[in-house]
């Protein structure tokens, strides 16, 4: 990657952006616009439009028509193959320009932000691709006088409400299976980063996409998501973010017409190291890195530290280490380990549950305050808490934030009930040599995702969804086509 090329984009002024309704760039109905703030330097980006609920009825009107007509729907599987995989192509050919915006937006440090964003985003709308066309019905054991067909049809119009910490990443999960399966989408990107989904979304149609298949409305939850989540005329409604807005999708649907809601809601994920780990060293490196990339803020975020008694004082000085050697500051320079909080508010609730921590006996090791403030922007130290109780707020909610909270254990026992304490359940990691180990934490540890001996990594291949108050439903892999199909059965009497 050549420095030159990141600041010569990053100097780019950014225009304003509009909603994309029936594939033409729209003004909010009443003409109003929200500033975005870059979280490198706290000043303006740029301005993006208000939704209204006028302007999400809108796009909810122009999918439902784009897929009644069968425009996208009724295109032969090879047809629609064809347009997502030029699709990837231009994401790839953009990957850069759209890496730059989506950091100048969000704050994700460069290195993590072009492979996590549009590197992911292309592999996986380019894996749905190439998947559409090798999805077969099935034929039903029945009785010989009679031929039972199972159908899989699309569903129809797609919510798809996608937050800030890897838009890019997260949108594509989303649109990759929905779009391949032939439905129509609405797409609403968090305020806080909607620039580099809108420019995606544009590629989209530069590749093919019918107009109305893909719409894209700007704006604040509370309006323009309320107004998607109470629609009579979307059919699923796929969600990532925190629990509290996912009830509130929940409701939605039961007031409305009982959509199907798939929803991905955090964690509080548990990295459980034992004595007898391979290689402590690189145990304590990937520990930093599982909970301070991106500042912590990735839903499956290795936030809790359980160590075996017998080794916590020497690992947690090892994390310790590792965690005050991750270079902090500009997210667009290439040298940068770490980059920005996304946003003030977010950077002052990090804070406040490192405070709650402490007057919970909590002790500070490295970290604990914002830094570079000087900037403008929001930053904040690595942060490690240890003496953190099972029971503690810091053990039982997400922060979201580059803080670690450390919490010895002493037998296998102890280390499951440890990891089984919270509501949540989305992933979480083993270190130990023993196999047979490794297989019972896998089996015992309720989570969705369970690493061993490393931590993150995961591909398109295998899915990633939660248990608990983590969620249900799946994004990735094939698994994650069947939230967007219907199963229909053809009786015929032969």
């Amino acid at each position: 990657m050549d420095q030159s090329k990141i600041d010569a984009l990053r100097s780019q002024p950014v225009q304003p952006v509009s909603h994309l309704i029936d594939g033409r760039q729209v003004a909010a109905s009443d003409g109003a616009m929200l500033d975005v703030l870059s979280p490198i330097d706290g000043c303006v980006l740029t301005r993006i439009a208000r939704g209204t609920a006028a302007d999400m009825e809108a796009a909810i009107a122009s999918a439902r028509a784009a897929f009644e007509d069968r425009r996208w729907a009724g295109q032969p599987p090879a047809a629609r193959k064809k347009v997502l995989t030029k699709w990837a192509e231009l994401i790839e050919a953009h990957a850069l320009e759209l890496a730059v915006l989506g950091v100048r937006d969000n704050g994700t440090e460069i290195n993590m932000a072009l492979k996590a964003e549009p590197g992911s985003a292309a592999a996986t709308i380019r894996y749905y691709a190439e998947a559409l066309d090798k999805l077969y019905g099935e034929i039903a054991p029945t009785a010989g006088d009679v031929l039972g067909l199972i159908h899989k049809d699309p569903v129809g119009v797609v919510g798809a409400i996608i937050p800030w910490n890897f838009p890019l990443m997260i949108g594509a999960w989303k649109l990759g299976p929905a779009l391949a399966m032939g439905n129509s989408v609405v797409l609403k990107p968090a305020e806080t980063a909607s620039l580099s989904l809108m420019r995606v979304a544009e590629l989209a149609l530069e590749a093919g996409l019918p107009p109305g298949v893909l719409n894209v409305i700007t704006g604040e939850g509370a309006v323009v998501g309320e107004t998607l989540g109470l629609s009579m005329d979307v059919d699923v409604l796929v969600f990532t973010g925190s629990g509290q807005t996912g009830r509130r999708l929940l409701d939605y649907s039961a007031r409305s017409n009982m959509k199907r809601v798939y929803l991905e809601l955090g964690g509080k994920s548990p990295n459980i190291v034992f004595a007898d780990a391979p290689d402590l060293a690189e145990a304590a490196k990937v520990t930093a890195a599982g909970i301070f990339r991106n500042s912590g803020q990735v839903c499956v975020a290795g936030s809790r530290l359980l160590v075996e008694a017998s080794i916590h004082d020497r690992f947690v000085q090892e994390v310790v280490r590792a965690a005050e050697a991750m270079q902090v500051g500009d997210p667009l320079r290439l040298e940068t380990q770490i980059g920005a909080i996304n946003s003030e508010a977010q950077l002052k609730q990090n804070l406040t549950f490192v405070a709650t921590a402490q007057q919970e006996g909590g002790q500070i090791v490295t970290g604990g305050q914002r830094i570079l403030s000087e900037t403008g922007g929001y930053y904040m130290a690595p942060t490690i808490v240890t003496d953190v109780t099972p029971e503690a707020t810091l053990a039982q909610q997400e922060v979201f934030g580059p803080v670690l909270a450390v919490t010895p254990f002493k037998t296998e026992d102890d280390a499951v009930r440890i990891a089984n304490s919270t509501v949540y359940g989305l992933a979480g990691a083993v270190w130990t040599s023993g196999l047979s180990r490794a297989h019972r934490m896998v089996q015992r540890v309720r989570t969705g995702v369970m690493h061993v001996n490393t931590y993150g990594g995961a591909d398109g291949t295998v899915p990633l969804g939660g248990v608990g108050q983590s969620g249900n439903g799946s994004d990735k892999s094939l698994h994650a086509i069947e939230k967007y199909i219907n199963l229909k059965t053809a009786w015929i009497k032969l």
